[in-house]
């Protein structure tokens, strides 16, 4: 068989999973915007917090005290949002100092087992998140600080975020099976 006939037998399956990117890259644009619009709430609510504190306006109370839980809720998840965005476009952390020192193909392998251990390590904590989130769920636990919330509330959005991570991971392994041997110039900021 020749490499052309190669190319065409598998041009529908690059099409699709080419399709399906572009899809999962939208969803991640959605994600990241919601992170944006989190860190804004988090902007309000300490401000709201200060100005409550040092203005005493009559019938309104001293301070914002959910100020901070909101901060704190806002914050883990802007983090969970905001990650397959990130290693979409390479603006996670990534020392690559090495990659570019070895030969190409020994970086290129480098390049899969970093991530192969991704991939991995994103589908067991995932796999974790489920089950913790379900045994918060089927405990009826609740987080009671000043905004009271049943806790898998919490815990669910992390096994997505993961899930999705690992989504990304395979899209990297794909991408850089159809790429020259060497260090990836894809999805980082560098390149």
């Amino acid at each position: 068989m020749s490499s052309e006939s190669l190319n065409k037998t598998f041009a529908p399956a690059d099409n699709i999973i080419e399709t399906l990117q572009a899809a999962v890259g939208r969803l991640y644009d959605f994600l990241m915007v919601l992170a944006c619009l989190l860190l804004l709430i988090i902007v309000g609510s300490i401000t709201l917090d200060v100005l409550l504190r040092n203005l005493a306006i009559q019938g309104l109370p001293r301070g914002f005290p959910a100020s901070n839980d909101i901060s704190e809720y806002a914050l883990y998840f802007c983090t969970l949002l905001a990650a397959p965005w990130l290693l979409r476009a390479g603006q996670h952390i990534r020392v690559d100092i090495v990659l570019r020192a070895v030969p190409a193909r020994l970086a290129w392998s480098c390049e899969w087992l970093s991530d192969v251990m991704a991939l991995t390590g994103c589908v067991v904590v995932a796999w974790i998140g489920v089950v913790m989130a379900y045994r918060s769920y089927a405990s009826g636990a609740i987080q009671i600080k000043s905004i009271v919330i049943p806790e898998w509330w919490v815990m669910a959005p992390l096994p997505v975020a993961f899930a999705l991570l690992a989504v990304e991971f395979a899209f990297r392994m794909w991408r850089l099976a159809h790429s020259q041997r060497g260090p990836r110039s894809d999805a980082v900021s560098t390149a």
